[in-house]
């Protein structure tokens, strides 16, 4: 692979725009390369060529120097970089010298850009330095106060008799062996006085030393052996050793919001943060550190990652100048680069050592195998397994809905007595799954594509890393569900036209109904297998839906609702189901479910629910943010339930009021919706955008593409029509209309998720928000900590 190609792969997609632009400065090159070219003067030919000797001269100066173009022997030098202090910010500056040589201003452009980039990377990493040295102050406070909680919830009493002796036992460095000590009688536990200051030792390079003492292991009442880690944070200038009195500085932050604090936030009733010392807090705690230590260190990775790629960039770049002018400017380029803080610095490095040591013995209990396979989280791997099931699932997909037209066709069941039956009864029982599969195979192909275009969809939902499913994953589930019901179908079928069969037709009826609870079980089986992660992140976002006032509105669950509003018919398929066979008479095909008034009523009622949740998650937002745009937005899904409910009102009374009634209030929704998908959704229509009409950033290249989607958009928009004007077609029954109308919405649906991604990751990119933000457990009182 060319290394440009590599350099893109690499690439954190929301630092995009920090990364040195090498593809522009290839294109300068390249300029440069063919005005050599096109200007070169014509070399004599001779048969002979003078000897040039075996030795050259041999230039040690890291100055460059410049072998003339095109014909004299005068060395000179070509470029110099100096540093320059504008605005209290170091930047650098590069000379070229020979400007005054024929297209040189062509080199001097180059240049140019390249100090450009150059200074552009340098300045992105030094804050991102600092944003990290001020968290890893942050997680040493953290640190030092999960020490303190440990001690108190093991009720260690002779803290206060060995605290005192904590600076005898020092080690020279933090990775240092520890050695063992005698220790009091009443000790219980394995102690390490561990001195770490993660920030300081970083930022300052100031000596630091640990010590360690050892005692008796023994393990807890619950069988899980544990070695008690306390930290020590020095005071450098007093040397004095931290104590249980930092305790008195922190405070315990609230737990992860639930419905019941939410009431307590809205009502004003104070929350308790005081410490309890307790082993159900003391694990809280201990996760929630753990989690913040492995999202830091993943910061520090790509950190480093970002300052290799770049300085890698700058030394093929300055080598692919040097071969199209034949000059020697790299070495004087790349001693700059050397001696920046992008290739100098090594405060990264240095606090990866401390985190990985901090953490392998604070959260892996010294064993460094196990820490490491926490901290660093290899990619998931695509198993061949899964791929040769999702292909042999898609080959039966396939055969089975041949089988299906095939049987219909030879028996002409839709000419048969029973066609009518079938239609108001079973088949609105199976487009169910129906649903579901078209809405999973379009989700699959939205995260083939973005993958293709670097969409961190994983990062946007909030996945956990590892645990995200790929879109063979989703095609191997959507194409295993599409076989078990295509299954059922031809059952169901086969056993109605047997003669011979024809007494096992109340347990074909319940196939569908089989299917369904078999789907729910599989959905919220509690063992660790079908990718449990996955399945539980939906059931808690699902949750989160139901009770949405109570919750704070997150983009996985506002994004989960807007596809539970375009799955109304398979939620009205659900309340059929209950209908059908709870007070239907399945045995015999039969139910009076749309003649029922109770019926009826819960029609209308799940047809809301979706269109209800986000207005509610609007309301949240708009009472949390203070933001107007919710209200807009909620006003949206307003009139979508106003003409949701009008146009079900007319499809079972038929009055001339109720469809004038759906013909206003669906238009407005319409219109309503389309125009927010396009501006606000996917930030289109933009008229003094550098892309007439769309976006200044695009990943898309043909930009043909958000012109068909928008168009696409409207069109599916408006597919409610059918549903007003009644367009009769003789060949298809209202159910199948219907069924077509809902998978229309479905479809439209998987276009929107495309674009409303790639809106939402090109906002994190000009952000670069590349990390999630992790809650810590202790809130640290700053005030105090100044007083001392």
């Amino acid at each position: 692979m060319k290394f440009g190609k590599e350099f893109k792969a690499q690439m954190v997609p929301e630092w995009q725009q920090a990364y040195m632009d090498y593809d522009f400065l290839k294109t300068l090159l390249k300029e440069i390369q063919r005005f050599r070219i096109r200007n070169k003067p014509p070399q004599p030919t001779s048969l002979y060529r003078a000897f040039s000797g075996l030795m050259q001269k041999n230039n040690n100066n890291y100055s460059t120097r410049v072998a003339p173009y095109p014909s004299d022997n005068i060395e000179s030098e070509a470029i110099l970089v100096n540093s320059v202090s504008r605005d209290g910010s170091q930047s650098y500056e590069t000379t070229f010298i020979m400007y005054c040589d024929e297209g040189g201003e062509y080199e001097l452009a180059y240049f140019s850009k390249l100090d450009f980039e150059f200074n552009k990377v340098e300045k992105f990493y030094k804050a991102k330095v600092d944003e990290v040295m001020k968290e890893a102050s942050m997680l040493n406070k953290q640190m030092d106060a999960l020490i303190a909680f440990r001690i108190k919830v093991e009720n260690f009493t002779g803290w206060n008799d060995m605290s005192a002796d904590t600076t005898q036992h020092l080690a020279s460095d933090s990775s240092a062996a520890e050695s063992p000590s005698e220790t009091t009688a009443s000790s219980k536990h394995h102690l390490y006085f561990h001195v770490i200051d993660v920030a300081e030792e970083a930022s300052s390079q100031h000596e630091k030393a640990d010590a360690s003492t050892h005692s008796n292991r023994e393990e807890e009442d619950d069988g899980i052996s544990r070695n008690v880690v306390i930290e020590k944070h020095m005071n450098i200038r007093g040397n004095r050793a931290a104590s249980l009195e930092i305790l008195n500085r922190v405070k315990i932050n609230k737990k992860l919001e639930t419905p019941r604090s939410t009431i307590k936030g809205f009502l004003k009733i104070p929350q308790r943060t005081e410490l309890k010392f307790t082993k159900e807090n003391l694990r809280r705690v201990e996760k929630q550190l753990k989690r913040a230590f492995v999202e830091f260190y993943h910061k520090l990775r790509l950190l480093k990652s970002f300052s290799f790629l770049n300085t890698s960039a700058f030394s093929k770049i300055m080598k692919k100048y040097d071969k199209i002018t034949t000059r020697d400017a790299s070495k004087a380029y790349m001693k700059m680069v050397d001696k920046s803080f992008l290739g100098s610095s090594d405060e990264v490095t240095k606090l990866m050592e401390r985190v990985e040591a901090t953490f392998i013995k604070h959260f892996s209990n010294s064993n460094r195998s196990k820490g490491m396979s926490v901290l660093r989280q290899k990619a998931k791997n695509e198993k061949h397994r899964t791929t040769f099931s999702m292909g042999f699932l898609s080959g039966c997909t396939v055969s089975l809905v041949i089988a299906l037209v095939l049987i219909i066709r030879a028996r002409n069941i839709m000419s048969e007595p029973g066609r009518e039956a079938y239609m108001t009864t079973m088949f609105p029982l199976y487009s169910l799954f129906g649903f579901i599969v078209l809405h999973m195979l379009i989700y699959a192909a939205n995260i083939y594509f973005w993958r293709r275009y670097r969409v961190n969809y994983s990062f946007i939902f909030g996945f956990k890393q590892g645990t995200e499913l790929g879109y063979r994953e989703v095609l191997l589930f959507s194409f295993g569900i599409a076989v078990l019901a295509l299954m059922s179908v031809l059952a169901n079928l086969d056993m109605e036209m047997d003669p011979e069969t024809k007494d096992y037709k109340p347990f074909t009826e319940l196939l569908p109904l089989n299917l369904v609870i078999l789907l729910l079980v599989l959905l919220l089986l509690p063992f660790n297998v079908l990718y449990r992660s996955a399945r539980f992140f939906l059931l808690t976002c699902i949750f989160h839906c139901i009770a949405a006032p109570l919750y704070k509105v997150t983009l996985q669950d506002f994004f989960l609702a807007d596809q539970l509003t375009s799955q109304v018919q398979a939620i009205r398929s659900l309340e059929f189901y209950i209908c059908y066979y709870a007070w239907g008479d399945y045995k015999l095909r039969e139910n009076t479910c749309k003649t029922s008034d109770v019926y009826n009523t819960f029609y209308f009622i799940v047809a809301v629910i979706p269109y209800w949740v986000r207005l509610l998650q609007c309301l949240r937002r708009l009472f949390e943010e203070k933001d107007i745009m919710q209200a807009i937005n909620g006003g949206k899904y307003f009139v979508t339930i106003a003409a949701v409910c009008l146009r079900t009102a007319y499809s079972l009374n038929k009055g001339t009021s109720w469809r004038v009634a759906a013909w206003i209030f669906s238009v407005i929704a319409a219109l309503y919706g389309t125009y927010w998908d396009l501006v606000f959704d996917w930030g289109l229509l933009q008229r003094h955008s550098k892309n007439r009409w769309l976006r200044d950033k695009l990943l898309v290249p043909r930009k043909s593409v958000y012109f068909i989607a928008m168009v696409l958009n409207v069109l599916l928009r408006f597919a409610w029509l059918q549903t007003v004007l009644n367009f009769n077609i003789s060949s298809l029954h209202a159910e199948t209309s219907i069924a077509i109308v809902a998978s229309l919405e479905i479809i439209r649906r998987g276009i929107w998720n495309f674009f409303r991604l790639e809106n939402e990751h090109l906002n994190n990119v000009g952000k670069y928000r590349a990390f999630k933000s992790v809650p810590l457990p202790f809130n640290y009182d700053e005030d105090d900590d100044k007083d001392e």
